[in-house]
């Protein structure tokens, strides 16, 4: 079974989280230890002592992702004001190449490193990369691309010093089903067929998120008893290039048709929009598009009315979740074996406080 552990407040408004943007700047490490998760791991490092001298091995699926950056950045600050000494923090880019990666997973297991973070490549993957990583008996956190069910069934079986730190991707998904369902057929049904024409641009395939925000975004749609049609679903991996591509290329086959755009991030998003513009439609007046991760670019647009609506992937909670249980870890406090967070659906209602937050 799986323990919620609820790292994110039941609403934004009530938290002052703080900003952060590529990997070289540095956000105030006194901001990012007031949102921490959860009070375990001051107590934690009292009992257990200096910090400084322990090894963390960090692997990002790939640095050119708008929210692994985010991510990472907020990561790296947070380990530090732990206490972990920013030259014993070493993040490796696996370029989108799980052999890459294991390679990486492997160096990091040879340097003796006291615990890894890790945001796999490919989540069919983590099998193989927990057998590695317990074998060489260091905790292990997986952050933003959650194992299968049954992986993480085996880490409890087993009782192994294992957890994932992220939030739930059928949230996300049915989250933005639900702005769109918002808005009443009326709204959405330009062409009168009495359905919603949509087409769905799809992450990494392998990909849980993807998987869920796919499926559940439409779910939301069905759920609420409104007819659905799929003109088109292809995969964009993520990349603002290939969405802008992708619905281009949706459009000129489909036309007006075309009533709903779901991406399952924002960068594809924001690939989108452009598409969109080139084709000369309008976002709320002939068509809606819809993203995941609330990036600073996507909240503006928001706010503007050119982009419908995206969902908070809060990098913030989830990086200090994944930083607090890797020091449970180190200290012997442990951890539930899935640490999960909220999504938070963001709409032009939101959209300026989500920018408030983020600083």
């Amino acid at each position: 079974m799986k323990k919620l552990l609820s790292i994110l407040a039941s609403t934004l408004m009530a938290v002052s989280l703080i900003g952060c943007g590529s990997s070289t700047q540095d956000s105030a490490p006194a901001a990012a230890a007031d949102n921490s998760s959860a009070a375990e791991p001051a107590a934690a490092v009292e009992a257990g002592g200096d910090l400084s001298d322990k090894k963390v091995g960090v692997c990002i699926y790939q640095f050119s992702d708008n929210f692994m950056t985010l991510f990472r950045t907020e990561l790296e600050n947070y380990l530090v004001s732990l206490g972990f000494s920013k030259d014993n923090i070493t993040i490796a880019d696996g370029a989108n190449d799980q052999a890459t990666q294991t390679n990486q997973i492997q160096n990091f297991i040879t340097d003796g490193v006291d615990v890894l973070i890790i945001n796999p490549v490919n989540s069919s993957s983590a099998a193989t990369i927990t057998d590695m990583v317990v074998d060489a008996n260091i905790p292990l956190v997986y952050i933003n691309r959650e194992p299968d069910a049954d992986e993480e069934a085996r880490w409890e079986a087993q009782g192994w010093d294992v957890t994932y730190v992220g939030c739930d991707a059928r949230q996300s998904g049915t989250m933005q089903g639900e702005i769109i369902v918002d808005l009443g057929l009326d709204a959405i049904d330009f062409n009168g067929n009495g359905a919603v024409d949509y087409i769905m641009i799809e992450g990494d395939p392998e990909n849980v998120d993807a998987q869920y925000r796919t499926e559940f975004s439409v779910k939301a749609l069905t759920d609420a008893g409104l007819d659905v049609n799929c003109l088109s679903d292809q995969v964009g991996n993520w990349d603002q290039t290939q969405g802008q591509q992708l619905v281009a290329n949706a459009l000129g086959q489909f036309g007006n048709d075309v009533e709903v755009v779901f991406c399952n991030n924002d960068a594809m998003a924001l690939g989108a929009l452009q598409a969109i513009t080139d084709a000369g439609r309008t976002v709320g007046t002939d068509i809606y598009l819809v993203g995941v991760d609330a990036l600073t670019e996507v909240c503006e647009d928001v706010l503007a009315g050119t982009i419908t609506g995206t969902v908070f992937n809060d990098h913030i909670a989830q990086s200090h979740g994944a930083a607090d249980a890797a020091v449970n870890f180190l200290t012997g406090a442990g951890n539930d074996y899935y640490i999960g967070c909220d999504y938070v659906k963001v709409t032009s209602d939101n959209a300026q406080s989500i920018l408030d937050s983020l600083g």
